[in-house]
């Protein structure tokens, strides 16, 4: 039954969130633009619902061909191929905003584990059956993993976190993973680099 009152909370929060803050989307797609030449959007495949894949959206924060070149997706505190504009949506999270239309597209959820890439850090068929409940429920914008060290944790221990959401997934956990998110997007907490990651 929650599923469903989640799925609704999404759309809504999403639609407001789309129409409130398009000042600064707009804003940032201009200062995109004018940084370095490409995209706006960032398009990336990843491992959504039941391990389907989708194509998930963020503001292009890297240079045009970043990943063609030096770690490739991978990236890492002080990575030179980030662009100006890109450290500040990075260090601030608003490079991940775009997100909100995945959750419209239903790829998505506002709170759930991160979706993970397609080969990394391991192809679908190679998840164990613990690791694969992540699967169960839409991926988030944020998650209880990311407010528990984001890109500070191994997969280890994010995988434990992400099976620990799904077996408690409720609405008061959701808000409690709300609240911390917004703490930590303040405190711009666990926003930068400490080893190579793609999240």
């Amino acid at each position: 039954m929650y599923k469903i009152f989640k799925r609704v909370i999404d759309v809504v929060i999403s639609i407001a969130g789309l129409i409130l803050l398009s000042p600064l989307l707009l804003l940032v797609a201009v200062l995109i633009k004018i940084d370095s030449s490409g995209s706006i959007l960032f398009k990336q495949r990843r491992l959504g619902l039941d391990g389907k894949e989708f194509e998930i959206y963020k503001f292009r924060s890297m240079k045009v061909g970043a990943e063609k070149s030096g770690s490739g997706q991978y990236s890492f505190s002080n990575d030179p191929r980030v662009t100006k504009i890109g450290k500040i949506i990075r260090s601030t999270s608003i490079d991940e905003l775009p997100q909100f239309i995945n959750i419209l597209k239903g790829d998505m959820s506002l709170i759930g584990p991160r979706p993970t890439l397609t080969y990394h850090p391991k192809e679908i068929q190679e998840y164990s059956k613990d690791e694969r409940i992540r699967f169960d429920v839409r991926p988030g914008v944020t998650g209880w993993a990311q407010v528990n060290g984001r890109k500070n944790l191994d997969w280890s221990k994010r995988f434990a976190l992400d099976k620990e959401y799904v077996q408690k997934m409720s609405f008061w956990f959701d808000l409690k993973i709300f609240v911390l998110t917004i703490k930590n997007v303040v405190l711009m907490k666990d926003n930068v680099n400490t080893n190579k990651t793609t999240n």
